[in-house]
């Protein structure tokens, strides 16, 4: 399948390649989350497109498939920017300061949580725990993970990604 990442798929593609991720993973029990995460693999996000056939295959309602793509954070209803910046919302980050970068960061780029800046650099999502409780503030940014992100390291962070 081609990278198609960077633009919206054609409804065909979309169902074309989900009749391909169920018949993949129709053998296996329980097989909704693991076809959610194939679809988010092959877009970048799970089209909206792609709930009923979905429903229609695992013989659930669309409202089921719904609940779990918008009760895991991980999943995202449209494509992200080329960058993707987590900030930690967990207690240790937190304490150290976690809620100040975020709100400031929200602030500078203008966005509310899993918005995308208009130029599409920049993603912002909330992610509760890196696992750096010690280095908080912690942030990921394109699956790296980065403690003591204050102001100015953030700064950095997102005029290198080009917000």
């Amino acid at each position: 399948m081609p990278d198609i990442h960077s633009r919206r798929p054609s409804p065909e593609e979309v169902r074309s390649r989900t009749r391909e991720i169920l018949a993949a993973h129709a053998h296996l029990e329980g097989p909704l989350l693991p076809i959610l995460h194939a679809m988010q693999e092959s877009f970048g996000f799970v089209p909206q497109d792609c709930v009923q056939p979905i429903a229609e295959g695992l013989n659930i309602g669309r409202a089921e498939v719904h609940g779990v793509i918008t009760f895991y954070h991980d999943f995202r209803e449209a494509p992200a920017g080329r960058h993707v910046v987590k900030i930690c919302r967990a207690e240790a980050c937190q304490a150290q300061g976690g809620n100040a970068l975020a709100d400031d960061t929200l602030a500078r780029l203008g966005l509310e949580w899993h918005g995308t800046t208009a130029n599409g650099a920049v993603t912002i999502e909330p992610v509760y725990c890196l696992g750096l409780c010690a280095c908080g503030p912690a942030a990921m940014v394109d699956g790296k993970v980065m403690g003591r992100v204050d102001a100015a390291r953030m700064d950095a962070i997102l005029a290198e990604a080009g917000a």
